[in-house]
């Protein structure tokens, strides 16, 4: 498994296990596999549903606490400086931890950027009482980037936003590089391509990648994690498929070519899958994210 240092020196495992939109009731037996594959990063949200199941799978693995490392979000409803201190004791109270690993902004909320602000003064507090050992935020576009680092303290070490071959946010990756925030890639395979109504069609069928996969007797999606890999971006695919889940992880034993990775490089479309960042409103998105003891 490859590492990669995060700007406050935690190391990250390059690969891990994602659970966005895994039922609760299957998402124990995927992290369970995950674990017996060889992942040690896993990563949730507290607007998943499913965070107490993530916990109670490391929980039975017999892994020591410190190999395994947890990442999760908090929901734009907890946004603000005490209502993220309590998000967190939500989290590490499902996830039954003291510290969680990697602890980020779900989204921005542009309409109400000083609660965005505020809550990521939250996460500054808790990194520094040692309650989390790194920061971030997801789904932040340049100018949410360039608001948050004129007030922050703490540059985020991770920004986890949609990417994969057909829309690649290089402006976004581009800032980020810059700023020493580490992208992290969601929907790493482009799976949201294939299961939203969009404008091209599946990346697993796209006639470049298959073609390198064919070359390298690797499957599509083991491509494109590999080029994710290799350009130093954390990955996060998800899937609830024992199988699928060890043929994500098997992908540190190739090289993709110079010409492979700009062939790929070349797909993009820059049509996001996802919802408009700047669409992200309370009104729309928020809910309520229920107690631990709930």
């Amino acid at each position: 498994m490859d590492m990669l240092k995060l700007n406050n020196d935690v190391e990250i495992p390059a690969l891990g296990l994602g659970v966005f939109q895994t039922p609760p009731d299957e998402t124990r037996g995927a992290v369970e596999a995950a674990l017996r594959t060889g992942y040690r990063h896993i990563d949730t949200a507290a607007a998943y549903g499913n965070e107490r199941e993530v916990g109670e799978a490391i929980a039975a693995s017999g892994l020591a606490r410190d190999e395994v490392f947890i990442e999760t979000k908090i929901w734009i409803s907890d946004y603000g400086y005490d209502q993220t201190l309590r998000g967190f004791e939500k989290s590490a109270g499902k996830l039954g931890v003291d510290r969680i690993d990697l602890l980020i902004l779900h989204q921005a909320l542009p309409s109400a950027f000083d609660r965005t602000l505020e809550a990521y003064r939250a996460l500054e507090s808790l990194l520094e009482q040692g309650k989390v050992r790194s920061i971030g935020v997801s789904n932040f576009m340049v100018d949410h980037l360039t608001r948050l680092l004129d007030k922050a303290t703490v540059v985020p070490a991770v920004n986890q936003i949609e990417l994969h071959p057909y829309f690649q946010q290089r402006a976004v990756q581009a800032y980020g590089a810059e700023h020493g925030v580490l992208t992290q890639a969601w929907s790493p395979i482009g799976g949201i391509t294939f299961y939203r109504e969009g404008e091209h069609t599946s990346t697993l069928e796209d006639p470049t990648i298959v073609g390198i996969a064919e070359a390298h007797s690797k499957s599509p999606a083991q491509v494109m994690l590999r080029w994710h890999v290799q350009q130093g971006r954390s990955v996060i695919p998800k899937s609830t498929k024992p199988h699928r889940i060890a043929e994500n992880f098997d992908v540190f034993d190739f090289d993709l070519t110079p010409e492979e990775l700009a062939a790929i490089d070349a797909l993009d479309t820059t049509k996001r899958g996802g919802p408009e960042p700047e669409d992200i409103t309370l009104e729309a998105f928020g809910r309520p994210i229920p107690e631990a003891s709930a």
